[in-house]
């Protein structure tokens, strides 16, 4: 599939494969902020997919930025996952430049 090649798309897979790796070994309690993250980042790598595959302009591009949005959802979940203590300070750098490099490759797409 064409979205397969997209950098984009490999970077979101492997930074939800990192996320749900960090999210599986949290306390009880904190439930509602995996599923947020990781419905979050599903949004992100699915509707990057779908948009790819549109061939209208128009229909591409507002795919494209429902998948922006969400990768801003994902950059607020680490937020307060750090707050939290959740994750610590090399994996919360390391998640939000990835997060952010994905928002900056979508924005590309949706020129």
């Amino acid at each position: 599939m064409l979205h397969e090649k997209l950098r984009c798309y490999k970077v979101g897979v492997e930074l939800a494969e990192g996320i749900s790796k960090n999210v599986a070994s949290w306390p009880r309690g904190f439930g509602y902020l995996s599923d947020q993250i990781m419905r979050a980042m599903s949004s992100i790598v699915l509707n990057l997919a779908e948009g790819n595959a549109r061939k209208s302009t128009t229909e591409r591009r507002r795919f494209f930025e429902i998948s922006r949005a969400s990768a801003s959802e994902v950059s607020a979940c680490l937020d307060l996952m750090f707050a939290f203590g959740l994750i610590n300070k090399d994996k919360f750098e390391l998640f939000k430049s990835r997060i952010t490099l994905v928002s900056k490759m979508l924005w590309g797409l949706m020129r």
